[in-house]
């Protein structure tokens, strides 16, 4: 029978993600609103690691299904590594990311290209039946830029830069930010520990 993971998120661009860096497992990949799966989570969790294990955990609860849960954000160094684990919640989970964006480019403004060093973070949790649950963490370093730019990727992709390729995660190709992305590096190490145990 063809294995099937359920991915705890109803974000689409977050699930086309998902099925390009997973594809090659050859499993079934639903998110939970394909798995006909409705739960309130209440993402309390003092880190990305534990607010990822508290998505999966309720998810699996609801199946017999591998679980797939993440949790990301944007770190910024100068904001005291603001917004974090509050990044979808930034000024307000109904704010759209244009205007969070521009919050957080006036907060940084006038402040110098050095001290304006940024990492996305993904931590993906794994709950897999008859296992302990697994977490592993993904990032990119970066900085973010003046300006927003691209219109490829979501959320704080337009403002988040990459450093050697002096451009935007908003300006890559869907392949070149998967190749490098933080959610594209916590799912290939997910990927190697799913496929030693399943």
């Amino acid at each position: 029978m063809k294995r099937k993971i359920i991915f705890a998120t109803g974000n689409e661009h977050k699930m086309t993600e998902i099925r390009q860096i997973l594809g090659d497992l050859g499993w079934e990949i639903q998110s939970m609103r394909e798995a006909g799966i409705a739960v309130n989570i209440v993402e309390d969790g003092a880190t990305f690691e534990e607010n990822a294990l508290i998505k999966a955990k309720a998810v699996a609860a609801c199946c017999d299904d591998i679980v797939l849960a993440d949790d990301s954000g944007l770190e910024i160094d100068y904001l005291n590594k603001e917004p974090g684990i509050y990044s979808s919640r930034y000024a307000g989970e109904d704010t759209s990311y244009d205007i969070k964006n521009q919050m957080l480019l006036d907060r940084l403004r006038g402040v110098p290209r050095e001290q304006r060093t940024a990492r996305f973070v993904c931590a993906v949790a794994a709950v897999v039946p008859g296992q302990e649950p697994m977490v592993v963490r993904g990032t990119i370093e970066g900085y973010i830029g003046e300006t927003p730019a691209g219109e490829n990727g979501f959320g704080y992709d337009p403002i988040f830069y990459v450093e050697d390729l002096n451009c935007s995660t908003a300006q890559l190709s869907p392949e070149e930010k998967n190749a490098r992305s933080h959610r594209g590096n916590a799912l290939r190490l997910m990927r190697e520990k799913l496929k030693k145990i399943c």
